[in-house]
């Protein structure tokens, strides 16, 4: 009996609990119901509705602070029937004004007894803003002079403003930047280039709120951040240069298209990249080709093709590098050579004689080539093209890059002969930003930066720099000055078109046949050329891609001189002296 009291006690708090929880549970329901009553009371009184409002999408500028991409304001015109005065006022101003028909204006306002008007009757969307200027100043006119239902009245028009992408260089590195579509507000995004690949940076955060059906009761909507801006590390005068080369390239010898890439070697920014053809933003979708013939809409990275002789430089580097071969290594060219069985022929199909290495790639020798490639062997020569990250996406930041996987030995498809092929840069697909990426390298001391288009975010008001990376370094420093000197002795020794008057240059041609389904045609090529400079201390690196030149097949004929032309444009908007004002300069910087 001693434990009852301490029984009954507990059995009394137990209740008191209960009650408590009971009361309070109560209380949330209460509160809860009457919140649900007021939104309720408020919803239909006022016809409330929750949107989403979408910040204003970021700007997108060059590295000089050029705008390449921002927006402008336009209007959507509607009629809210429920306020209308003067239904032919309205009908004759939209006709006059929005370039409407009267008559259907008219009619969907007032309607007929069988079929009644929409609350909502829509007229026009992207309206500018002098139309809805004009707009708001008669209906302010007619309003303060209304009498009755016979004087003129615009009440009942209403419009609301909502922004759309612009791009005031039009056609200007559209390849790189993409566009936005703008067609389904809830669902815009992004496409290609630049806009698809910092589509969420750009985009910002949309908020939902709550709004009034009634457009006579809408208030100012809350100010919500903007996406971040973006600056690119293009420059606009060499991009629209770079146009300007590559039409006229591309009209000159015929091509089907041309590919003009830019890059610094030491930060691997791009500095431009045009392409052919290219479009008008801002109508993106009278470009129809892109879609409907599958147009590769950035061939410098959308596209792969078989890059020929240029890739000798990468096989050149690392054979050097391995230490197989020196700049001076003799070879005699019998004009041919037997790989697996197959044999293989100079470009012209001649014997070349004793040569040295800066002789094979002067003269750009298949069976020399292949000849380096077997002394290095299959598993020296493909770790090292692993190295320059063929086989590889550069990863640069834009949308739609493509690939191609490269065969080594060990995959089903591969065979002894594809070393020789391979070592001249056949038999294997690349884009350009793929050979640009690697061959910066040799003109980089042997350090391959990441590729990439922007330089800076904006955002709060804040910048932030990108930082430049290196992803690799295939060879070593002392190969890459080796493999540059021989390359700037090959042009200068043959007097190349890609020669630029006071500006020492290293550079390679490449000529390379088009695979068909029935092997290789000798009727169509891909002409390319990359070359670099100053040699003395390399500020760019420009890749050339002509596809199937007509004027004439060889890289040599017709890409080398739109690297030359390139190159002479260049030195002028990068303020870059020539080597003897440099060398002068750099003699007094250094007395000092």
């Amino acid at each position: 009996m001693k434990n009852e009291p301490f029984g009954r006690g507990k059995f009394i708090m137990i209740v008191f609990l209960i009650m408590a929880i009971t009361i309070v549970g109560r209380m949330v329901v209460i509160q809860n119901s009457a919140a649900a009553v007021t939104i309720g009371e408020i919803g239909e009184a006022n016809s409330y509705e929750l949107r989403k409002i979408l910040p204003e999408r970021g700007s997108i500028y060059d590295r000089w602070g050029h705008m390449l991409a921002g927006n402008i304001e336009v209007y959507e015109v509607n009629v809210d029937t429920r306020y209308v005065r003067n239904a032919d006022t309205i009908a004759s101003v939209a006709a006059s004004l929005l370039d409407l028909d009267y008559d259907k204006v008219y009619f969907s306002i007032t309607g007929t007894e069988e079929n009644p008007p929409k609350t909502t009757v829509f007229l026009k969307s992207y309206v500018s803003a002098e139309t809805i200027s004009i707009l708001a100043e008669r209906k302010n006119q007619y309003d303060e002079a209304y009498k009755d239902a016979s004087s003129p009245s615009l009440r009942g028009l209403i419009w609301s403003p909502y922004l759309i992408r612009s791009y005031p260089e039009k056609s200007l590195a559209s390849n790189l930047l993409g566009f936005y579509s703008f067609r389904d507000m809830e669902k815009g995004r992004g496409y290609f280039g630049v806009e698809e690949k910092y589509n969420d940076l750009l985009s910002g955060t949309p908020q939902t709120v709550l709004v009034p059906r009634d457009p006579y009761e809408v208030e100012n909507l809350p100010d919500i951040p903007p996406g971040a801006s973006l600056i690119l590390t293009l420059d606009r005068e060499i991009q629209a240069m770079a146009e300007r080369v590559a039409d006229k390239a591309m009209e000159e010898t015929g091509s089907a298209s041309a590919t003009i890439l830019i890059s610094d070697p030491k930060t691997g920014e791009i500095l431009a990249m045009a392409n052919t053809p290219r479009m008008d933003l801002n109508k993106y979708w009278e470009a129809g080709n892109i879609f409907v013939d599958r147009t590769p809409f950035n061939r410098a990275i959308g596209e792969t093709y078989e890059p020929g002789s240029v890739f000798k430089v990468l096989t050149m580097a690392s054979a050097i590098d391995a230490g197989v071969v020196t700049p001076t290594t003799p070879f005699l060219d019998t004009g041919v050579i037997n790989v697996g069985g197959v044999n293989f022929t100079n470009w012209d199909g001649g014997a070349w004689g004793p040569q040295d290495m800066t002789g094979c790639m002067r003269h750009s020798l298949n069976v020399c080539l292949s000849w380096v490639a077997v002394q290095m062997g299959p598993s020296k020569f493909y770790e090292y093209m692993d190295r320059f990250g063929i086989g590889h996406r550069t990863n640069v930041d834009l949308g739609g890059e493509v690939l191609w996987p490269l065969s080594i030995p060990g995959d089903e498809n591969w065979y002894l002969p594809n070393l020789a092929t391979n070592s001249f840069g056949q038999g294997l697909a690349v884009t350009p930003m793929q050979m640009i990426m690697a061959i910066s390298a040799v003109a980089n001391d042997g350090k391959m930066m990441a590729p990439h288009v922007l330089r800076a975010v904006i955002d709060d008001d804040r910048q932030y720099n990108n930082t430049p990376q290196v992803v690799g370094t295939p060879i070593s420093a002392e190969t890459a000055r080796q493999v540059t000197e021989m390359l700037a002795t090959s042009l200068e020794q043959e007097a190349s078109s890609a020669l630029v008057p006071g500006y020492r240059v290293a550079g390679k041609t490449g000529t390379a046949e088009i695979p068909t389904p029935y092997g290789y045609t000798s009727d169509a090529t891909n002409a390319s050329f990359v070359g670099w400079g100053p040699v003395s201390d390399p500020r760019f690196v420009v890749y050339i891609w002509l596809e199937k030149p007509q004027s004439d097949i060889w890289g040599s004929i017709v890409a080398a001189p739109v690297f030359s032309e390139v190159v002479q444009n260049l030195v002028v908007l990068m303020n870059l002296p020539p080597d003897d004002i440099r060398q002068e300069l750099a003699v007094g910087q250094a007395g000092q």
